[in-house]
């Protein structure tokens, strides 16, 4: 079980308005509680923040604003004695513009560093194509030091590594196994399909010598130690996750793939151009995804991160159900076969926020607003894309308590905490019956004490429901049956076959969930909105 922690937003300790490390140690009692394995933790390494972190410009530093290199040793160790170890978040696909690599390497083309990065010759104000940024406009910026052009996935400030260059890998993997030797216990790789870009084909992510690059960083690293690795690949098909994820250790442990997670965004288009959920299609993707990889593979199960919204806003019911709904979601997520992972916040049920266009932070979120409104776009219409699937909806402060800036801390934050703090907070829900925060800790304690949620097979049901979404999970000892009604009304969910003598496991409605329903003919029961329900079966 993985929790993944934003330390901006997670704990402040020192009052300057951001988490930092130190936040972080004083929360370890926290997820200790809830049972979590493992911490995944969003880049940390010293970077000038122009995408959060996500911008490197020293791999073996911490960067000022959480802290130090020795509070990062001390938090590996004060994790351990809490049973959970630090999973770090590591960017190989660029670096920043501010890492001295990249000075050396614009200073001239004689430079040995030059070649780390990918470039290409050109006239100032004619790129070498029209290839275009996630961040948005073109992907490649003249440096007229040089005369060339360098490549950029992300932002200007994010030049793109060149993994063709095999001391680029080398010096990678000396820093991978320098942070291996400071006990850390894993680490989850940033767009790790996008290392074998080719930008003279159009081609950024699945190059054709990717899975060469991965398998020899998996050699030179991972596999000299017990750690867990998870790709992050949002070109991952299943086919290609069997590589990513073979169980021989060859790649990664596990590999994060998004196809779930675009369903809500018209066809061909950006996120930003919202459409509703196809929810058949939604229990298709899972059903391929939990099938494909059975035995040869393996998952990560997730609804939520630092990129995206709030589950419970986007595909639950942040107002009338938001606990029901938020609890229904995790259930439907906790007993598939995978490792499943809680983003900081997901386990109170937290929701997305509407600010005002000045009180947003993230990068990609300010330049999309600026690129509709001078392409016309209504401000209504870019809001509501914003208030549906900005990042910043997952990277509000945490929310501890009711009381000034939500216990996060005791200056106003570097963003503003979300209104709803003094109704949703850990406070009012650890030790609390009934709360979003203890139905998470059952089930993360259920992963752990039933076999078959680890091995068992998948096998989905009512494959055609249109509100319904249930599936067993399968070993030689024993069957789980998960029914969850997905939306907002209630739904006759029924199954012929038989679960005589099965017990009820959780359920998300408190005080009546001892309902069997009609078990020894078949299943047979009306779900109230939101409704989830967990069954075991001993054979």
């Amino acid at each position: 079980m993985i929790y993944q922690i934003y330390p901006r937003s997670f704990q402040d300790s020192n009052g300057d308005g951001i988490g930092d490390l130190q936040g972080i140690m004083k929360r370890l009692d926290y997820l200790e509680q809830l049972g979590i394995d493992g911490i995944w933790l969003s880049p940390v390494c010293k970077s000038p923040q122009d995408d959060n972190g996500y911008d490197i410009s020293d791999y073996q530093d911490i960067d000022p604003m959480f802290g130090s290199l020795s509070d990062m040793e001390q938090l590996i160790e004060e994790a351990k004695k809490h049973g959970i170890r630090i999973i770090m978040d590591l960017v190989l696909n660029h670096t920043s513009d501010e890492h001295p690599w990249f000075k050396e390497a614009k200073s001239g083309r004689d430079n040995p560093y030059h070649d780390y990065y990918v470039w290409r010759d050109g006239e100032e104000g004619t790129p070498p194509n029209g290839m275009r940024a996630c961040f948005g406009g073109s992907a490649w910026q003249w440096v007229p030091e040089v005369g060339q052009y360098y490549f950029h996935q992300f932002s200007v400030k994010q030049p793109d590594l060149n993994w063709d260059n095999p001391r680029v890998r080398q010096e990678i993997f000396e820093m991978i196994r320098w942070w291996m030797d400071k006990g850390v216990g894993g680490f989850r790789l940033d767009v790790i399909d996008q290392i074998a870009k080719v930008p003279d084909k159009g081609i950024t992510n699945n190059g054709p010598m990717l899975h060469t690059y991965i398998e020899e960083l998996s050699r030179e690293t991972f596999q000299k130690g017990d750690l867990v690795t998870v790709g992050e690949a949002w070109g991952a098909t299943p086919e290609l996750a069997k590589l990513y994820s073979n169980p021989d250790g060859r790649e990664f442990s596990m590999v994060f793939q998004f196809e779930h997670i675009n369903l809500d965004q018209q066809e061909g288009k950006e996120k930003w151009d919202l459409a509703p959920l196809p929810f058949l299609k939604l229990k298709e993707i899972f059903n391929q995804w939990q099938t494909s990889l059975y035995g040869c593979g393996w998952n990560s199960l997730f609804w939520d991160n630092h990129d995206l919204p709030r589950i419970v806003s986007r595909w639950g019911d942040d107002g009338k159900y938001r606990t029901e709904s938020a609890k229904m979601l995790a259930t439907l997520l906790h007993g598939m076969q995978g490792t499943p992972y809680i983003y900081q916040g997901e386990e109170l049920g937290m929701t997305n926020v509407k600010y005002d266009i000045q009180d947003y932070r993230d990068i990609e979120t300010l330049h999309m607003y600026q690129e509709r409104k001078d392409a016309g776009y209504r401000e209504e219409e870019i809001m509501a894309s914003i208030y549906a699937k900005s990042r910043d909806n997952a990277r509000t402060p945490m929310q501890w308590d009711g009381g000034k800036y939500a216990g996060f801390s005791e200056r106003e934050p570097w963003i503003r905490v979300n209104p709803n703090y003094r109704e949703i907070n850990s406070e009012a829900q650890v030790g609390v019956a009934g709360s979003v925060f203890e139905y998470y800790r059952k089930l993360v304690k259920m992963r752990k004490e039933y076999p078959v949620l680890t091995d068992g097979r998948f096998r989905l049901l009512l494959e055609k429901d249109e509100q319904i979404f249930a599936y067993v999970r399968e070993n030689e000892e024993s069957r789980i049956l998960v029914v969850c009604n997905f939306f907002g009304k209630p739904a006759l969910c029924e199954l012929e076959e038989a679960w005589d003598e099965a017990e009820l496991l959780i359920g998300n409605y408190e005080g009546e969930n001892d309902r069997p329903g009609e078990m020894r003919d078949g299943f047979l029961e009306v779900l109230r909105p939101y409704e989830a329900r967990m069954y075991l079966a001993r054979r």
